[in-house]
């Protein structure tokens, strides 16, 4: 059977004047609308074409090749396009918007915010739907990440801590504002790293490499802007956190450590207000 809210890779079984009809299993046809048959890949009777399969508006499996913002299963940053008394509609990038019902709901939205929710597929009536509420589909399975290891991340919400993030689509973690050297906001996705997983679970995240690793990327990249800029730098070790965030996205601790080993290294010289290169 084809799966409703994901991409199936379904054989063609039929043509019509109004698209082609797919072997949707279970001796159901499922029409791909001509609008969305590739124009450069000729299909053909018993060729496969990969395809994303919802419901329209009438309750029917329909397909198309265009890429939805996020599939069952998955979370996703979506923008509110219209409310009724049935729920809000979310914009994910298919003609029929997504429903999010009113008591799925976490807080009041209005339309044009934006969202994070997760897709889910309603056993009642097998159609698409979203929810705000998503701490049943998170910590499902037990932890196991290593200190150190890159993971993805889509930013929730911020806390009075720093950000809730989804790590890898399956946990809770938390960003804590002493990590934030940048702009971020609720819906952005971004690499992040294992900082800590506590023993009761809690997860502590960073937005840069840990240790070693870390060193070394941050060190390239300020010799890449010395050598961009003449070889001389306005960062020095009496430069205020701020600048250094600004520049380079880190903390003031981690530019001392970065310039202190080129330093060893004999690459560069450090004054109050400066780095030059050697």
């Amino acid at each position: 059977m084809a799966l409703i809210g994901r991409f199936n890779s379904l054989q063609v079984v039929k043509h019509t004047d109004f698209g082609l009809y797919l072997d949707g299993g279970a001796g159901e046809e499922i029409l791909l609308p001509r609008r969305y048959v590739p124009k450069d890949q000729p299909s053909e009777v018993g060729d496969w074409l990969n395809v994303f399969v919802y419901l329209d508006s009438e309750d029917r499996p329909i397909a198309t090749t265009l890429k939805p913002k996020v599939q069952v299963g998955g979370f996703a940053s979506l923008k509110v396009l219209q409310i009724n008394h049935i729920g809000l509609f979310l914009d994910w990038g298919l003609p029929k918007d997504l429903l999010l019902p009113h008591s799925e709901e976490k807080r009041p939205l209005q339309v044009g915010d934006y969202c994070v929710v997760h897709v889910y597929l309603d056993p009642r009536t097998r159609r698409i739907v979203a929810t705000a509420r998503l701490d049943r589909y998170l910590d499902k399975i037990p932890a196991d990440y290593r200190p150190g290891q890159a993971v993805d991340l889509l930013v929730v919400e911020p806390t009075p801590l720093g950000f809730k993030a989804i790590i890898d689509g399956q946990h809770w973690g938390l960003i804590h504002k002493n990590e934030v050297f940048k702009f971020i906001r609720a819906g952005m996705r971004e690499q992040g790293y294992i900082k800590e997983v506590r023993d009761d679970g809690k997860i502590s995240l960073s937005l840069q490499p840990l240790g070693q690793a870390a060193r070394d990327e941050l060190s390239e990249r300020i010799l890449a802007r010395l050598r961009e800029d003449g070889g001389v730098l306005p960062l020095g070790d009496k430069s205020p956190p701020e600048l250094v965030a600004k520049l380079f996205g880190v903390s003031k601790g981690s530019f001392k450590k970065a310039i202190g080993g080129l330093y060893k290294q004999d690459l560069i010289a450090i004054h109050d207000d400066r780095i030059e290169l050697r």
